[in-house]
């Protein structure tokens, strides 16, 4: 569904105030205000499609034809309910500011997200990611560095690309990854982690800090000498996930592979969670699907009676 860049000064004002609310009332993190932001362009502008100049002429069943619309358009469960909670909140607080007479989502039903069991790599396709990046380079080790991170700590992308230099131990085998809500939590990392690190910043790092006169404390640094965000460490993954013909890849792929093989592998859940910086154990759950599956297939392939 296209968004128009033009609303109509009603709803470009609707928004704005939204905007606003969410970011000094609701003191709500940026990528979260821009998600809801982006939901309630995009309502204002199918509603603005059909006519409908103003946040005060919506009538409920416009607002369930836009839902509609977005099914239709193969959009997420999650996504839908995220998008229902926008539509919520941002006429919610029209009514409050009086911008609208009645509350058009008031009664507006919230889809159930399903849950979608998470891609899952193979330890042979892991191998096959992590042989991609040429050692002879510097950006090569970078790259290997990266991806054995990944898939040896679990770590999320954002945890990554904000690790600095001195949270990685390679004596002890370990880094300190400042996750969310503030909190840290400290994950062992193999030998072959320890070793791509430390080559990547014996051999590998130094050069790239060279370009920059005032390098940054992160382990991880592009060309320019600065420090990788979160969007090119995916960069990264994608690039070794095409050179390893496996398909699409992220680096929350490497987290789930990681949660999934330490349970195949007789960890237990509680310890999983820690490691994975879940708050609920619930979140954590949802690995065990996985490998249920996983020993499903493996009983219907080998069992003589399955």
């Amino acid at each position: 569904m296209e968004i128009r860049q033009d609303l109509p000064p009603p709803w470009a004002h609707a928004v704005d105030v939204f905007a606003r609310h969410l970011q000094d009332e609701r003191m709500l993190a940026g990528l979260t205000v821009e998600a809801y932001l982006r939901d309630a362009r995009q309502l204002a502008s199918f509603c603005a499609g059909f006519g409908v100049d103003d946040p005060d002429e919506v009538e409920p069943l416009a607002l369930r034809r836009w839902l509609a619309q977005l099914s239709r358009e193969d959009y997420a469960r999650a996504s839908l309910a995220r998008k229902t909670a926008a539509a919520r909140g941002f006429f919610g607080l029209l009514a409050r500011r009086g911008l609208v007479t009645g509350d058009p989502a008031l009664h507006l039903g919230t889809p159930k997200a399903g849950r979608r069991l998470p891609k899952v790599l193979r330890a042979d396709q892991v191998a096959a990611l992590l042989a991609v990046p040429d050692p002879d380079t510097p950006t090569g080790l970078r790259d290997r560095a990266a991806l054995e991170l990944l898939y040896a700590s679990g770590a999320r992308v954002s945890e990554l690309a904000g690790l600095p230099v001195d949270a990685v131990d390679l004596l002890a085998g370990s880094a300190r990854l400042h996750g969310k809500g503030g909190k840290d939590r400290i994950v062992p990392l193999g030998e072959p982690a320890c070793v791509a690190v430390e080559r990547w910043l014996r051999d590998g790092r130094p050069q790239l800090a060279a370009v920059s006169a005032q390098p940054p404390s992160t382990v991880l640094l592009t060309r320019r000498g600065t420090a990788m965000t979160a969007n090119d460490v995916r960069s990264v993954v994608s690039k070794a996930a095409a050179g390893a013909r496996l398909g699409k890849v992220t680096p929350h792929t490497l987290r789930h592979s990681y949660a999934t093989h330490l349970l195949e592998g007789g960890a237990d859940l509680r310890s999983v969670q820690e490691l994975l910086g879940h708050v609920s154990l619930s979140t954590t759950q949802i690995y065990t699907h996985v490998s249920r599956d996983h020993l499903r297939a493996s009983y219907e392939h080998a069992h003589p009676r399955a």
